[in-house]
C-alpha cells in the first residue's frame, strides 16, 4: 500500500529590503523619464537600492532570520536552504551555502534556484515535494536579489523598473491545508526577451563586453507584457483546477510585483476585487525572485492573511519561465 504524503506548509515568513529609497523624482534627475510616466505605466512610485558593500547573501540573511523567528526555529534544525536568485554573490560557490555559513545551519544542505522572477514559487514547489515525501522536515526558502548591481542607470526602459529585496518562508509539514498544487511552465524560445548576455560560458567577462553594456539587464518590454498578461490568469487557474478549487474559493492573489497593468489583467480573469489583490510594487518595483515572498511576509505581518485562507502565488520572468502555487493558509 502505497504510503500517504505528508501535508506541506509555510509557517514562518519575514522580509527585507535596504534602507537606500530612490524615487522616481530621483530618477528624473538621472534619465529622461518623470514619476507621472514611471507611475501611469508601472504603478511603481519606489524601490529600494543596496550600497556597494552589500550582496545578495546579506539581504537575504535578514529576510531568513525573520522567517526562522516567525517559524519559532533555530538555524541549526534547517535540513535543507534553497535560494532563488539571478544575482548570486557569486557564479559558485551558491549564495545558499554563504547563507548557510551566515547562519550556522551546519546539517542544512543547500543550492541556487535560477528561474528569473518566477523562482520563489519554483522553490516553493520543490520544498513542498521534500517534505511530503518525508525527506526534510524544516525547509527556508528564500528569494532574494540585488538588481541594482545588473542595471544600466543609463537605460530608461529598464532602470525605473527594479528594485532590490529578500523574502524568505519557513516550509515544514503542518496537519491541516498547507501547499494544495503547485503548476510550473517554461517556454526557452523566449530567452532572449529578458536576459542578461554576457558573464557566463557563452560571452565570457572579457574587456568588449564591459565596453559595450553587456552585463546589464536586456529586456524586451512590450513582448514580455504581452506573455506576463497571458500567463498570468492562465497559470492561476490551472492551479486552482489542480487543488480542484473555483475562482469564488480565492480569498488572496498574490502576483509577481512587476506592473499593476498585468496584475489587474490576471486579477480580471480571476474575477477578483481590489480587497483581495497583495500589491506593494508601489515602494519596491519589481525585485524579481523576492517578489512574491516580500508581498507575502507583508500581508502575513499587517494580519491581513489568516488560518483558512485560500492564497494564489503566480510569478512570471526570465526564461521564459512561469509558477503559480495555490495555500490554504496553516
Amino acid at each position: 500500500m502505497a504510503k500517504e504524503l505528508r501535508k506541506a506548509g509555510i509557517t514562518g515568513v519575514g522580509s527585507y529590503a535596504p534602507d537606500n529609497i530612490v524615487t522616481n523624482h530621483d530618477l528624473e534627475d538621472m534619465v529622461d523619464t518623470s514619476d507621472e510616466w514611471i507611475q501611469s505605466r508601472t504603478g511603481i512610485k519606489e524601490r529600494r537600492v543596496a550600497d556597494e558593500s552589500t550582496a545578495t547573501s546579506d539581504i537575504a540573511y535578514q529576510a531568513a532570520k525573520k522567517a526562522l523567528n516567525d517559524a519559532g526555529i533555530d538555524a541549526e534544525e534547517l535540513d535543507l536552504i534553497l535560494v532563488a536568485t539571478i544575482t548570486p554573490d557569486m557564479p559558485f560557490p551558491s549564495t545558499a551555502c554563504i547563507l548557510q555559513d551566515k547562519l550556522g545551519a551546519e546539517d542544512a544542505a543547500a543550492f541556487d534556484l535560477g528561474a528569473g522572477c518566477s523562482g520563489f514559487v519554483y522553490g516553493l514547489s520543490v520544498a513542498t515535494q521534500f517534505v511530503q515525501a518525508d525527506t526534510y522536515d524544516n525547509i527556508l526558502v528564500i528569494g532574494a536579489e540585488t538588481l541594482s548591481k545588473i542595471l544600466d542607470w543609463e537605460d530608461r526602459d529598464t532602470c525605473v523598473l527594479f528594485g532590490d529585496g529578500a523574502g524568505a518562508a519557513i516550509v515544514q509539514p503542518v496537519e491541516t491545508g498547507g501547499v494544495l498544487s503547485n503548476v510550473l511552465g517554461a517556454d526557452g524560445s523566449g530567452g532572449e526577451l529578458l536576459r542578461l548576455p554576457a558573464g557566463g560560458s557563452r560571452q565570457p567577462a572579457c574587456l568588449d563586453t564591459v565596453e559595450n553594456n553587456l552585463h546589464y539587464i536586456e529586456m524586451s518590454g512590450n513582448a514580455v507584457f504581452k506573455f506576463a498578461v497571458r500567463i498570468m490568469g492562465k497559470a492561476a487557474l490551472k492551479a486552482l483546477k489542480k487543488a480542484d478549487l473555483e475562482r469564488e474559493d480565492v480569498d488572496f492573489f498574490v502576483p509577481h510585483q512587476a506592473n499593476t497593468r498585468i496584475i489587474s489583467a490576471a486579477a480580471k480573469r480571476l474575477k477578483l476585487n481590489d480587497d483581495q489583490i497583495i500589491i506593494n510594487l508601489d515602494k519596491y518595483g519589481n525585485t524579481s525572485a523576492a517578489s512574491i515572498p516580500i508581498a507575502l511576509a507583508e500581508a502575513v505581518e499587517a494580519g491581513e492573511i489568516n488560518k483558512g485562507d485560500n492564497i494564489v502565488l503566480v510569478g512570471f520572468g526570465a526564461g521564459l519561465t512561469w509558477a503559480a502555487s495555490v495555500i490554504e493558509w496553516s
